[in-house]
């Protein structure tokens, strides 16, 4: 029942983070340069994994409160239902936020063109495959480096056996 409740919070979050997208000050860089770099968080779906942030929050505040005032359950999911919809409005500082460190690291001409590329067939491809990509490497890594820790502590202890071996020979 919670969950449904709070599912309005999180669609007021979504609407609110994708309508919003200039409420702080420009910096150094120009409206267009953050627009472009607006246009590639938006494409790239970097701005999804935020998503439930405010979702979760609510979710654990209600079970912190109704834990202590179990007899107050409703109250407390009312109240917290309302606060989550006062803080939505504030999703959008995080995304200029993103905005701004995506400008940082591109030129404006740059984000253009990253736009543009994750259009493509090609781009909406390794948008939609790059988690699993970064998953199954994070993966291997993770298999060689426990190959690779046997390895090491095998061939210390060998040479370590071949010293010690050789030190009682003579």
């Amino acid at each position: 029942m919670k969950s449904v409740k709070f599912a309005g919070v999180g669609l007021a979050m979504l609407a609110w983070g994708a309508i919003s997208g200039g409420a702080v000050a420009q910096d150094s860089f120009s409206e267009s340069h953050l627009e472009a770099a607006k246009a590639v968080a938006l494409e790239t779906k970097v701005l999804e994994p935020f998503d439930a942030i405010l979702f979760v929050m609510a979710e654990q505040t209600l079970s912190a409160f109704t834990q202590n005032e179990p007899t107050r359950a409703e109250e407390i999911a009312e109240v917290v239902e309302q606060v989550a919809l006062e803080l939505a409005p504030r999703r959008a500082v995080l995304n200029e936020q993103i905005f701004r460190i995506w400008a940082t690291a591109f030129t404006e001409d740059e984000l253009v063109q990253l736009a543009e590329f994750y259009r493509t067939p090609l781009g909406m491809k390794l948008r939609d495959s790059v988690a699993d990509i970064t998953a199954a490497s994070v993966e291997a890594s993770r298999e060689w480096q426990d190959r690779l820790s046997v390895d090491i502590v095998a061939m210390v202890q060998e040479e370590l056996d071949k010293r010690s071996a050789a030190t009682t020979n003579q």
